[in-house]
């Protein structure tokens, strides 16, 4: 497995660390994020567009905004023919 750090939460403290990475192997991208709340995540459950519940071993992640260049940055990593 070829995983490569790309980056953290620029406000990143010792209660969150929201971080991304990619495998280079696979052109996937690994985040660690905040589980949404319940609320969220049953709105997110009703508003999906195949009508399928939220799986077990799923969730819904929430990403604060401020990471959207972090997460530029791990796509612009990647192979641009898997984009």
């Amino acid at each position: 497995m070829s995983i490569h750090f790309v980056g953290i939460d620029p406000e990143t403290d010792e209660d969150g660390c929201p971080t991304v990475w990619v495998d280079t192997e696979t052109a996937d991208l690994l985040i660690q994020s905040y589980q949404a709340d319940e609320e969220t995540t049953a709105t997110c459950d009703g508003l999906s567009p195949a009508r399928v519940p939220i799986p077990p071993g799923e969730t819904v992640i929430r990403i604060p905004a401020r990471m959207a260049p972090i997460i530029r940055k791990a796509l612009d990593e990647l192979d641009p023919g898997v984009r």
